[in-house]
């Protein structure tokens, strides 16, 4: 790993590495107290918020993407809220709307429940593709525009959705470019055998999320966000990251290979996964370790692979099986 700056500079970058690292662990032993035996996916979360991107839990009803999301807003002392998506919510229930106050004379605009640093979007894929739509600005710029006026909303922002397999009745595949919006999706899966007879045994999930005492405040958050985005990536890397996400666009098994925004997506995740370690650089394992559930769902495949049950997690461990790892001496 090359070095970056003097040995101070690399000292103190260290140093700053092992309390992010130590925050990181209190942030997820504190989501694990409500979602056990997930571990893995509780810090693909976090990983994901502190990249200041947004992330889209899929599974069955009942495996725990709701209260996945309810822990991570407890355990952060920062503004949250939750949007329950149905067929008849409309695009103003989310962003607000400006009503005529006769008093002043003029319009005033009535904030939506989109103005926080967390949204809860529950079951995102029951709302309408109107509805949807209504995320793909905020999500992207971090802003809603209502009636040509520009309403930014606090950082840090992130919305965690949360949807149903789209073969399940009254839902509503969410389009390519929202998808894309995502940084990440995971699958909460069905807990073990021991976390659920754990589950069973112990207190009710409400009641705990309600004593959650917050472990990190808004201002911790922000602060983290800032230095991982500052960790050193040597050029090999910078690279290497390029060839995975390129080597999904011509691949035959896919019509829709993945963006650039891909690629900058994996990039902040794999600096929040360094930082996470107690590392002050990034190395080829964050990347190859990220990749699925940063890349997977923005790919779409074709009809004859789709047949033979191949999906986009399985193109891109094909993809980083075939892509040469940049050796650590040149990173």
């Amino acid at each position: 790993m090359s070095e970056h700056g003097g040995g101070g500079g690399r000292a103190d970058a260290d140093a700053a590495a092992g309390r992010f690292a130590q925050m990181f662990a209190g942030l997820a032993g504190s989501i694990e107290r409500v979602v056990r035996g997930k571990r893995e996916k509780v810090e693909l979360a976090l990983v994901c918020l502190l990249s200041e991107g947004h992330l889209l839990v899929e599974d069955v009803p009942g495996v725990g993407k709701t209260t996945l999301a309810r822990a991570i807003s407890a355990s952060v002392d920062a503004k949250w809220t939750r949007i329950q998506f149905t067929p008849d919510l409309l695009p103003s229930d989310i962003t607000g709307v400006s009503i005529f106050n006769q008093g002043a004379a003029a319009f005033e605009f009535h904030a939506g429940p989109i103005f926080a640093n967390l949204v809860v979007a529950d079951e995102i894929n029951r709302g309408s593709p109107k509805t949807q739509s209504a995320l793909l600005e905020v999500m992207e710029e971090r802003r809603v525009t209502v009636e040509g006026v520009p309403h930014p909303v606090p950082r840090p922002f992130m919305v965690i959705a949360t949807q149903n397999p789209v073969d399940m009745d009254g839902t509503y595949p969410l389009p390519e470019a929202q998808l894309d919006r995502f940084l990440m999706r995971i699958s909460m899966g069905y807990p073990d055998h021991r976390a659920e007879v754990a589950l069973l045994a112990g207190a009710p999930t409400g009641a705990v999320l309600d004593r959650m005492p917050p472990v990190a405040a808004r201002e911790d958050v922000a602060r983290m966000i800032e230095f991982a985005g500052r960790l050193h990536v040597a050029a090999p890397l910078h690279d290497y990251l390029v060839r995975v996400v390129a080597a999904t666009r011509g691949h035959p098994e896919l019509r829709l290979g993945a963006s650039p925004r891909a690629g900058l997506a994996l990039l902040r995740a794999a600096r929040v996964r360094a930082a996470a370690a107690g590392r002050s650089y990034i190395v080829p394992e964050d990347v190859k370790a990220l990749a699925v559930p940063v890349i997977a769902h923005r790919l779409i495949v074709t009809p004859e692979a789709e047949l033979r049950d191949r999906t986009g997690a399985d193109v891109v461990a094909e993809v980083l099986a075939g892509v040469p790892t940049p050796q650590a001496a040149g990173v």
